[in-house]
């Protein structure tokens, strides 16, 4: 059959550094938890593929193990396949159209392709796929299928076997008793598991000479353990007898911290560790891959998951089950026993994307809050212009964006302005600010909500309450991030011309007012801002915000930006292009702008895994390192603050890992056979951007054609006179619809 390998990689094994190793760990005998790759890195490549194990091998902590889940071929050969129906798992259905079978398997029929109707030599042709259908499709058809006999050439780690199933086997006049003995006098085993009591107690005491551990695995409470009648949940009452013939159990990891139908995860653990330990057992606890479901708690860092398993503080479970083995070997071999009230390290800078944008409403009083506690060391503030003219912190201009304006009354009060956007929208500049603070609510966005389903915190999403510019300086006074705020002002040409408001000058007075001692960085995508900052306020810094996707820039808009500007802001894929998640080669943006000693700022970072490319493992820490180390920018600009001060804990404790040696771009891709990107996109050139300066002062709104107002049952019966201008823009017809 096929062979293992590896992608070669520009990375290291993860090597043990003192601050981690030298604390006892609150396992069982004391020693450090186990990774245990479940079909290699199967979070990645196909489950059980010859560059799931290298790569699993390769990349985690040396005592790593290897976990094949066992099925038998007609031949008696044993192959690792996730599932026991093959058409889940391969493409044998392609190859044996006619090959479905129905059969009983501990009492429950099922249909489908079972290896034990195929001999070895028939299945030479068959290739894994994915069996999580969220997963890439792009590796399937690729990997044939391993034998157990196969992994003996990666030598290290100990494999885990996982057997299922005995008396279907029996059934079909295969010994996977035998077969399992064989195989351990063979080569080095060091742990076999089974869900079925009655298999593992007959082979348990016969699997001691060679020195291979058996592990009882629960699956989850309410199913029935075949050879006894009772629930997996009721047979944690009996752990001690499980002892008499078991080293450690295996239990899903919610057995251990409960999460709810919210994904809200439980206020404390339950017992089953301690009660496992009384009993002298082991406890590994199964479920984790960084693209799974799991509690909101985490904020989507699956770091934070595994070290609330193995570094809590009262108990560390003996072992993780994974798909995604990078991850939890940097979780115990750099993230555990660190002090956290440690210095930082400072780098990369850190600033927040209105605050922690994605743990809480963006722009909220707790969401600044947050970002604080957080580690960031500039809180933002996106400034918003209301009808009367207050300064307001809202993460975009329309209230559809970041409120809970879709379910209120003022929903149909809405207009399409060209000069904005093409679309309809609920323009702050046409409510006022008492408006917005009593009809409205702030709401946690949810920008993977639509596409896939994927929700952020719900118990939070209107948790916060709205801040204008005065009271967001004053919260970072009163609670001050560890350097100082960022102000993004935007559509200020727009506002000047048409609001006859001068945004720009408003902020800087509301500066000057304030008396903030800390540094404040002014941002914006209009470069007219920023040079008319530069002319009024010299103690300011100035970040230029780059919105378009660009692959190059021109050396002549490099210097005139270098000539407004402190720093450049560019988005992630601007840097590191990809394909469906998976990296192109990088481009030489970030380096023509440190070249004219302009340091780049890379956005917008989040931890879901979809905001996160394949190639990093959908591991949000090791995103952050492909940028800073892979890429060389000054700082990012995140909504998971806490997750970038992890990074920099991480670099902080000199711990060396895989996830510290960034990815080779391309790799991935050119394993794949994704189809070519359409052509690239023209640099970006001087043109795009120098814009005419901004006037001082304000001046008279301009004639525009007249068009119909924001409309409604809510609308307010007279318009001032600069909400009257932003209505003459609305060149097309006010649309009235109810969300």
């Amino acid at each position: 059959m096929g062979s293992p390998s590896s992608v070669s990689r520009s990375r290291s094994l993860i090597q043990h550094s003192t601050p981690g190793a030298a604390q006892k760990w609150l396992t069982l005998d004391g020693t450090e938890p186990l990774v245990i790759a479940k079909g290699g890195h199967s979070g990645l490549y196909p489950d059980s593929s010859g560059d799931g194990y290298g790569t699993a091998k390769d990349y985690s902590l040396p005592s790593a193990s290897l976990w094949c889940d066992v099925r038998l071929t007609k031949d008696g050969f044993g192959i690792c396949l996730p599932e026991l129906t093959m058409d889940n798992c391969t493409d044998i259905s392609n190859w044996y159209p006619n090959g479905a079978k129905n059969y009983t398997v501990n009492g429950v029929p099922q249909r489908g392709w079972f290896s034990v109707d195929y001999s070895l030599n028939d299945l030479y042709s068959v290739t894994l796929s994915r069996s999580i259908f969220s997963r890439s499709d792009i590796f399937d058809g690729i990997y044939q299928i391993l034998t157990v006999d196969d992994l003996q050439q990666l030598k290290k780690p100990r494999l885990w076997l996982n057997i299922q199933h005995d008396k279907f086997y029996t059934d079909h006049k295969l010994n996977m008793t035998s077969y399992l003995l064989n195989i351990t006098r063979t080569f080095a085993v060091g742990y076999v598991s089974s869900p079925e009591l009655s298999f593992l107690r007959r082979v348990a005491p016969r699997l001691n000479d060679s020195n291979t551990q058996a592990v009882f695995r629960f699956l989850e409470s309410g199913e029935v353990e075949p050879s006894t009648g009772v629930t997996y949940g009721s047979l944690l009452n009996n752990l001690t007898f499980i002892s008499t013939f078991a080293s450690g159990i295996m239990v899903p990891k919610n057995y251990i911290w409960p999460v709810n139908k919210d994904l809200e995860l439980a206020s404390a653990s339950t017992s089953v560790v301690q009660d496992a330990r009384k009993a002298g057992l082991k406890v590994f606890a199964a479920g984790f891959a960084n693209d799974f479901e799991f509690a909101y708690d985490y904020s989507f860092d699956p770091l934070k998951e595994y070290l609330n398993f193995v570094d809590n503080g009262n108990f560390s479970v003996d072992g993780v089950l994974t798909d995604s083995p990078l991850t939890a070997s940097a979780a115990i071999g750099c993230l555990s026993h660190i002090n956290s009230s440690a210095p930082s390290s400072g780098k990369p800078v850190v600033i927040s994307y209105g605050g922690a944008g994605g743990m809480f409403p963006s722009c909220t009083d707790l969401a600044y809050k947050k970002a604080v506690e957080d580690g960031a060391d500039y809180i933002d503030c996106p400034v918003q212009v209301t009808e009367d003219g207050v300064l307001v912190c809202l993460p975009d201009i329309d209230l559809f964006s970041g409120t809970t304006i879709s379910k209120s009354s003022f929903r149909t009060r809405i207009s399409t302005i060209p000069g904005i956007k093409s679309t309809p929208g609920a323009y702050t500049f046409n409510f006022t600010w008492e408006e917005i603070q009593k009809n409205l609510k702030p709401e946690i966005s949810t920008p993977y909500l639509k596409d896939y389903g994927l929700l952020r915190n719900p118990s939070k999403r209107n948790a916060g309450a709205f801040l204008n510019l005065t009271e967001f300086l004053a919260l970072a006074k009163e609670n001050p991030p560890r350097s100082g705020v960022l102000i993004s002002i935007e559509h200020a040409p727009f506002l000047l011309e048409n609001l006859g408001f001068g945004v720009t000058d408003e902020v800087l007075k509301a500066l000057n007012a304030s008396d903030l001692k800390q540094e404040v960085i002014i941002q914006s995508t209009n470069s007219s801002v920023l040079k008319k900052v530069q002319q009024l306020n010299s103690s300011s810094k100035l970040m230029y915000k780059i919105e378009e996707f660009i692959l190059d820039v021109e050396a002549s808009a490099v210097k005139d930006i270098a000539g407004f500007a402190s720093f450049v802001a560019v988005s992630k894929k601007s840097i590191y292009p990809d394909n469906i998640k998976f990296l192109l080669n990088k481009t030489r943006v970030v380096e023509k702008f440190k070249a004219e000693k302009l340091p780049v700022f890379a956005y917008l970072f989040q931890n879901e895994f979809l905001s996160v490319s394949w190639d990093v493992y959908n591991d949000p820490i090791a995103d952050i390192n492909l940028f800073v180390k892979g890429a060389g920018v000054e700082g990012l600009i995140t909504e998971f603050p806490a997750t970038a001060e992890a990074f920099r804990t991480l670099v902080r404790g000199q711990q060396h890992s895989a996830l510290l040696d960034p990815v080779t771009p391309t790799v991935l891709v050119n394993l794949s056979r994704l189809d070519p990107l359409p052509p690239s996109p023209p640099p970006l050139a001087d043109s795009d951007v120098v814009e005419p300066p901004l006037p001082s002062g304000p001046i008279r709104p301009s004639s525009v054609p007249p068009a119909l107002s924001p409309a409604g049952p809510s609308a307010a019966p007279a318009a001032t006179a600069s909400s009257a201008a932003v209505v003459l823009l609305a060149t097309t017809v006010v649309c009235l619809f109810l969300i």
